[in-house]
């Protein structure tokens, strides 16, 4: 697809990679929507970009997507204020790390919630409008966890398996419709991620840093990707 004036929605946008994609797109959207929990973080990116770039139009919204009822709000909220939203980046994503059987109960959910059902309502309610304009892009951000199971990450690799095996099926019932569906798997990335999953009780461990990518590498590759599609 075209990212020139593009309407894009990116959940997970206050920071790392969902920030990432809102700088990189914004010189060349016509309308940015922002989505996170942290509003404050959201109006400050909304303020930089538009800072940079006059003719931008950005949108914050402040959604918990752990939460059902936040994410059934934010999907009659973009339907209300009429977006035509053609490039949905789900961004938005919870992490773990340590052994399941001591894994906090309410962690679990919040991980099920926001990596998986969040990701797929979302882009339910977004993706017949795509299709009746013939043109539009989903790119579900996932990782290289997806790809095998992984101890200490054992809820989350799942979710992750779930998010590319869920954006390699609907890649294939879209073909032809001009909707195309990627799924970003990057390996180690300079984010939040290791200081959010980490518990309290758990050691500090990391992966090698000659194996971290920067956000800004990720997502450059991200939207090439994008833009060489041809669904």
């Amino acid at each position: 697809m075209t990212l020139d004036g593009c309407t894009a929605l990116i959940t997970g946008a206050s920071a790392g990679l969902g920030a990432e994609f809102a700088r990189q797109l914004a010189p060349r959207a016509g309308v940015l929507v922002l989505v996170a929990r942290r509003v404050q973080r959201l109006e400050q990116i909304r303020d930089e970009l538009t800072q940079q770039n006059p003719d931008l139009n950005v949108h914050v919204r402040a959604a918990d997507l752990s939460k059902q009822d936040e994410v059934s709000s934010l999907a009659d909220w973009l339907g209300g204020e009429a977006f035509a939203i053609d490039l949905l980046i789900n961004n938005a994503g919870v992490g773990d790390r340590g052994a399941f059987a001591s894994s906090e109960p309410a962690r679990v959910s919040d991980m099920l919630s926001v990596n998986i059902t969040a990701l797929t309502l979302l882009t339910r309610r977004l993706l017949p409008r795509m299709i009746a304009a013939k043109g539009g892009a989903i790119l579900n951000v996932s990782s290289c966890a997806s790809f095998l199971p992984m101890r200490g990450f054992a809820v989350y690799a799942a979710t992750k398996a779930y998010v590319t095996s869920f954006s390699e099926a609907l890649r294939m019932e879209l073909r032809n419709s001009g909707v195309s569906v990627s799924a970003l798997c990057p390996g180690p990335v300079h984010t939040e991620f290791d200081s959010v999953a980490l518990r309290p009780d758990e050691p500090s461990r990391s992966a090698p840093e000659f194996t971290y990518a920067s956000p800004t590498e990720v997502v450059r590759a991200a939207l090439a990707g994008l833009r060489d599609e041809k669904p």
